[in-house]
């Protein structure tokens, strides 16, 4: 298990994170949301060992460094291969480096995702990359899968078959983390709803606890928000 504990981030004067709590088991999907600077990539990232913080974060009571770390993976937007090499060869790279890799499901998700297997990743789409960085981080072999919006670019017929996928192929040891803005399609994948606001970890959410509001995810989130659905019909009005 991941534990979180009184974790807080700050760039210069700026609060990204205040003092976030919470535990990570394995065997979860778990949608991490909130609005844009809400503090969701900071948070992957200070788990990943990436930033410096206060606080605490430890992987089943053992402080995260590099004798564990390959139990976790990470697929950013800031992509983490490297672009003048194939497919193929960061095949080889990570079946040298990994012990775990987990080859079989590699090549399944590269022909899931129709991805050139000969071509240097700097010849990839930007929606190709972002694809080719999730094949990765799932096929490394960790137990923990973070996924900062691992679809940016993507379309949202590869999105949606892309959960039913990953639903099917992770197992009770594995658990994914996936920070996304894209709620409505992700509530009926995940297990937990972890909803940050402003740095501070502000609701977890079981399905269960979902279900006893009676309300959808989304509609969830736009309370803990405080939506303003007036706002677009007083924007309107006021450029007519």
């Amino acid at each position: 298990m991941i534990e979180v504990k009184n974790v807080s981030k700050k760039y210069k004067e700026k609060t990204a994170l205040s003092n976030c709590t919470i535990q990570i088991p394995k065997g979860q999907i778990i949608g991490l949301f909130g609005a844009n600077g809400a503090g969701k990539t900071t948070l992957m990232k200070c788990i990943m060992g990436f930033l410096t913080f206060d606080g605490e974060i430890t992987l089943d009571g053992k402080k995260i460094d590099q004798n564990n770390v390959s139990r976790l993976s990470f697929a950013t937007g800031d992509h983490s291969f490297f672009p003048s090499i194939t497919a193929d060869d960061h095949k080889w790279f990570y079946k040298m480096h990994f012990p775990m890799f987990n080859e079989k499901r590699y090549d399944a998700l590269m022909e899931f995702f129709e991805l050139p297997a000969k071509k240097k990743i700097s010849e990839f789409s930007l929606g190709m990359q972002n694809q080719f960085e999730v094949v990765l981080a799932i096929s490394q072999g960790a137990e923990y899968v973070f996924m900062d919006e691992p679809f940016a670019g993507n379309d949202v017929f590869n999105r949606e078959d892309f959960y039913e996928v990953l639903v099917s192929v992770i197992n009770e040891g594995e658990t994914v983390v996936i920070s996304t803005h894209l709620i409505e399609e992700i509530a009926n994948y995940v297990d937990r709803a972890v909803l940050i606001r402003q740095g501070e970890i502000i609701d977890d959410l079981s399905v269960a606890d979902i279900e006893a509001t009676g309300k959808s995810l989304i509609e969830i989130v736009k309370e803990k928000y405080d939506y303003r659905a007036d706002r677009i019909r007083k924007a309107v009005g006021q450029m007519k």
